[in-house]
Order: C-alpha cells, then structure tokens, then sequence
C-alpha cells in the first residue's frame, strides 16, 4: 500500500469518520487541494467549511470504505456512509490525485443515496472487493477504454459480447442483470449518452472510470468500476451525480 493511497484512507476515517477534519486535512493535504466535489470549497479552508458543519449535523457516522485502489498518483475509494443511525445512507465513489510525497492534491466525486432495492438484485455495494495483484492492469484497462469508445460512446451493442460477460454481476440500481440488462439499459433514454471519458485508472482485475452522460436533457457525472475475469468484464457497480447549475458551483466544477 502506497503513502497516497494510506492518506486518502485516512482523511476518509480520521478526517470524517471520527471526527477530526481539521488535523486530518492539514495532515494529509498538500500544498493546494484543489476540490471537485460541487458544493465543497478549494483548499484547508474550503473543506473545513463544509465538513465541520457536517460533523455536527451528523453525530453519528459509519463509514465503511468498502473499495480502494491505487494507479501511481491515482488513488479510487467507493464508501458506504450510514448517518444518525440510517436516517441517511450514502454511496460515494472517489477519485484522488496526489503529489510525489503522497499528500492529497486534488479530488473529484460522486454522491448518490443508497438503493436497498437494485434491478438486478445484487447489492449497490456489494461483491467482490479484494483485488487480484496478479492480474494484467494493463491490458485490463485496454479492455475497458476499448469498451467504453466501441460501445458506450459510439453505440456499437453489437459488439458488447466482446467485452461483457452474459452472466455480468451488475450492481447499478437501475441495470438489470446480465449482459442482457446492460443493453437493454445502454439502448434506453435513461442511458442517453456517455460524452467525455475524463480518467481511466486501474489496478489488478479492477478498471474504474470517471467520465460524463448526459440524459433527459442534463449533465450527469459518473464513475463506473469494472471487474474483469477471464478477458471480459464480469461484475459492475456504477455512482453518479446530477450536476447542477454553475452558479451552484463551490469551485471550478466536476472535471
């Protein structure tokens, strides 16, 4: 486990899972933490203003970060929070760069709730987490940027048998299961369509990428994270986020 990704791990349990914003950034930022997340300032400052008053909305907070990987300077993390005993539970998928001394130096994200009830009926967290050290990352991520160009950006369902296991566990709430569910879902308008792959990274039999769709006329950010077995995606979970007006806008925004 590299120095950034121990850092993203503990700004996540140290900063907001016990509490302790204001050490845990000034620890393990770096010189600018420039911030993605909407409604959350850039720096020391910026972060401060929104977690502290969090805190204390929220005294009780359990947060389990269920995936993270590491890609060089790029950390991904997906958490399940569960606040003030359930009254609000939340999946959040994070995307971290960090500097050369593995201080935090810019993030993005996405926050959507927790779905108790998926299409597929597989959990919205649920699944694999371990990675496999001994995988190919690089032909895994070969995998899935040719997935996303053929298929989600261009359209070619025809070739998604290519790419996608038939037996696919998927665990995005509104997909059903299989490969099957993925196209039926790709070729609907609730899909829409997938606009800007802005980052691709991976690490072992995981792939995550975070990019921009846009469907029933707005901009949604999402990340989706692939895990590939035998040559082909065999499970996907996917997070997303409306993005909202620019003047809602606490930074430079999403990308």
């Amino acid at each position: 486990m590299g120095t950034g990704l121990d850092n993203v791990r503990k700004i996540y349990l140290e900063g907001i899972a016990a509490g302790n914003a204001r050490e845990a950034v000034q620890k393990y930022t770096g010189h600018r933490y420039t911030q993605h997340s909407t409604g959350v300032g850039d720096g020391v400052e910026g972060f401060l203003t929104f977690f502290e008053p969090f805190l204390e909305r929220n005294p009780k907070r359990e947060i389990e970060i269920v995936r993270i990987l590491e890609d060089g300077p790029w950390i991904f993390c997906s958490a399940f929070q569960s606040l003030n005993d359930g009254a609000a539970r939340w999946v959040t998928m994070d995307m971290f760069y960090t500097g050369a001394d593995g201080l935090i130096l810019e993030h993005w994200d996405t926050i959507a709730p927790y779905a108790a009830k998926t299409k597929s009926g597989a959990d919205m967290v649920g699944g694999t987490t371990a990675i496999d050290h001994s995988a190919d990352t690089a032909t895994n991520k070969e995998l899935v940027l040719e997935f996303t160009k053929q298929v989600r950006q261009e359209g070619h369902l025809n070739r998604l048998d290519q790419f996608v296991a038939m037996d696919l566990i998927q665990h995005s709430p509104s997909i059903g299961p299989g490969g099957r569910g993925l196209a039926d879902w790709f070729a609907s308008e609730a899909a829409g369509s997938y606009q800007m792959l802005f980052k691709l990274i991976g690490q072992g039999d995981f792939v995550v990428t975070y990019g921009k769709r846009r469907a029933s006329g707005k901009d949604i950010a999402v990340f989706d994270v692939y895990r590939i077995a035998n040559g082909v995606i065999a499970e996907h979970w996917m997070n997303e986020e409306t993005i909202g007006p620019r003047e809602t806008w606490g930074n430079s925004g999403k990308f």
